[in-house]
């Protein structure tokens, strides 16, 4: 029992170095924001759209996901996808341009698809309720963290050897994310799988809990894709900082995250209102952030600096309690597939929020619109979720 205690450590570890390995090169997208724009001859709106494409075929590959991983161990599941991702993006790495690198990525978020449900699973297994917050939290910190260690590195390998390299480079690194999972990986001994139901439960989407999920699910990663597309450039054209410092504060945008979905999530283990509770504490201070951006705080260095890693803790951090609170309503049998239906949904906005908020900047010429469109759609769940 002991060394099966000490082994939940490692999957925990494993799942984290997983997640960050194979969302690396996406996640630091926005961070070379500048020199895809001037290497690509790039607008904003085919930046965001370089995103989208990563996390279109998620919107079907999660449901697809989710029922292998009530099936099938998480281990095959997980480590076959990290393969999928990195083959796409050696692929990648040899694409003669935008077009290219545009349909490769789609194959990208195909094998990623496996990456998110699959790796929650696998820790909400190992842990208890007492300690699952706070482990869901860590492995949900992977993401912002392979985003921080991309926003530092990426930058730096596009400038220098060109942005073919940061691809390859991604690669490498999802590789040998597969290959930890898939060599360390290990179903709990007191777990064996459990035959799912063959029809598909859509009607999960009906049940309260669902509801809520879905709906704080879709504003926040609104808010986490426009930080994503919008964080460097409004720094570096609003408040005149270089390309190289704007790239270094998204690096503590992502570290913010990464804190954020450790402690809130940490939080959630002893709220006595319960998980969601700290999902709405987010969904105020998102709001308080993005509005903050629209005045004068936005276009001073130093106080933008600050908002945008406030709405990096709150504004990435939220996944960790949410992802908690969605794996524990679920009903037991359909863990992976009602996770996987959440994320499925929470992908209709992944892959809408870069492309929208690139176009509304393009056409608007500001920044402001956006971050007033991210408050609205953040406001209104805050009402509509408060009240379920």
């Amino acid at each position: 029992m002991t060394r099966t205690a000490r082994y939940r450590w490692v999957i925990l570890g494993v799942a984290t170095f997983t997640q960050a390995a194979t969302g690396f090169f996406v996640q630091g997208i926005g961070a070379m924001s500048v020199h895809l724009q001037r290497d690509l001859e790039l607008n904003t709106t085919q930046l965001g759209l370089l995103l989208s494409a990563s996390q279109l075929l998620p919107l079907a590959g999660l449901l697809v996901a989710g029922r292998l991983l009530d099936r099938h161990d998480e281990r095959w599941v997980v480590g076959i996808g990290a393969l999928v991702v990195a083959a796409a993006l050696a692929l990648a790495g040899v694409a003669p341009g935008y077009l290219s690198l545009l349909a490769v990525l789609l194959i990208v978020g195909a094998g990623y698809s496996t990456i998110q449900p699959g790796g929650s699973k696998s820790v909400a297994s190992w842990f208890g309720a007492s300690q699952r917050g706070l482990a869901m939290g860590i492995r949900q910190a992977g993401l912002p963290l392979g985003g921080a260690l991309a926003a530092f590195v990426l930058p730096a390998m596009a400038a220098a050897y060109g942005w073919r390299s940061t691809v390859l480079a991604g690669a490498v690194i999802a590789l040998a994310g597969a290959v930890a999972f898939m060599t360390l990986y290990r179903r709990p001994p007191d777990r064996r799988p459990v035959p799912a139901a063959s029809r598909v439960r859509l009607e999960l989407l009906r049940e309260p809990y669902m509801k809520k999920i879905v709906l704080s699910g879709t504003s926040m990663v609104s808010v986490h894709s426009g930080l994503g597309v919008l964080t460097v450039l409004h720094l570096h054209e609003v408040t005149s900082l270089s390309a190289a410092v704007a790239a270094l504060v998204y690096v503590g945008v992502q570290c913010a995250g990464a804190l954020g979905r450790v402690c809130l999530a940490a939080w959630s283990d002893r709220h006595a209102a319960g998980r969601y509770a700290c999902v709405l504490t987010c969904l105020i201070a998102v709001i308080i952030g993005m509005l903050a951006l629209t005045t004068p705080l936005g276009r001073s260095p130093v106080a933008a600096c600050l908002l945008f890693v406030w709405l990096g803790f709150f504004g990435i951090g939220w996944y960790g309690p949410w992802i908690t609170y969605a794996a524990e309503s679920a009903p037991p049998d359909h863990t992976g597939f009602a996770l996987g239906l959440a994320m499925a949904v929470n992908q209709v906005a992944i892959v809408l929020a870069p492309l929208v908020l690139g176009l509304l900047t393009d056409l608007t010429g500001g920044f402001a619109p956006a971050w007033i469109l991210l408050s609205a759609l953040t406001a209104v769940t805050l009402v509509a979720t408060a009240r379920l």
